[in-house]
């Protein structure tokens, strides 16, 4: 998952998969360094062209906000 730390729905993203008992890796992208930003930003954009945050990778699945009931799904949690 990439966030950003002051991202509220990033947040909520975090709170929502702690919640399940999912275990998960993030990256805040304003934390980073520029040239690793500069990395990962590419990496985004691929991913997500608009670039917003949270950007969710679930297995071949790419969530793109706090959408809970996406989220459930991509998790099998339906």
């Amino acid at each position: 998952m990439y966030t950003l730390s002051s991202c509220s729905h990033c947040r909520a993203a975090k709170k929502l998969l702690n919640e399940l008992g999912v275990r998960f890796e993030y990256v805040d992208v304003d934390l980073l360094t520029a040239d690793e930003r500069r990395t990962i930003m590419e990496e985004i954009r691929r991913l997500n062209p608009s670039v917003s945050f949270p950007t969710i990778i679930i297995g071949d699945t790419i969530i793109i906000g706090n959408r809970e009931e996406k989220i459930r799904e991509a998790l099998g949690l339906r």
